[in-house]
């Protein structure tokens, strides 16, 4: 589960960590959509790119407090975006970041789920 501190809101209920290379390497790529409710919590990282997928998503960049660095909602196919003091990366389905007023400073709670 991943929650906002500031606004108690949950941003995903299942969170599906990539915290090896090959799970890192491989992200979102190959899936048709991130379904509503769940996330992909990536680290280490600091970047990403949406090359090879086919719907946009919701990029929040996180330090080593889960405090939010940078927000990037609605990253469309092809792009990249970074942030070089981010120590984690989280993917979520577009609109997430809009819905949940999530913003850089905020604080996530973040707990792994290993059923997803």
């Amino acid at each position: 589960m991943i929650k906002n501190l500031r606004t108690g809101q949950i941003l995903a209920g299942k969170v599906k960590p990539a915290a090896t290379f090959l799970r890192r390497l491989k992200g979102l790529l190959g899936t048709n959509s991130l379904p509503a409710g769940q996330a992909l919590w990536i680290y280490p990282c600091n970047s990403v790119h949406t090359f090879g997928m086919n719907y946009a998503i919701d990029v929040i960049f996180l330090n080593h407090s889960n405090q939010v660095l940078k927000v990037v909602p609605a990253m469309p196919p092809g792009r990249i975006a970074f942030c070089r003091a981010a120590k984690s990366v989280v993917e979520f389905p577009a609109g997430v970041i809009a819905a949940t007023n999530t913003q850089p400073s905020d604080v996530l709670v973040v707990s792994k789920d290993k059923t997803v």
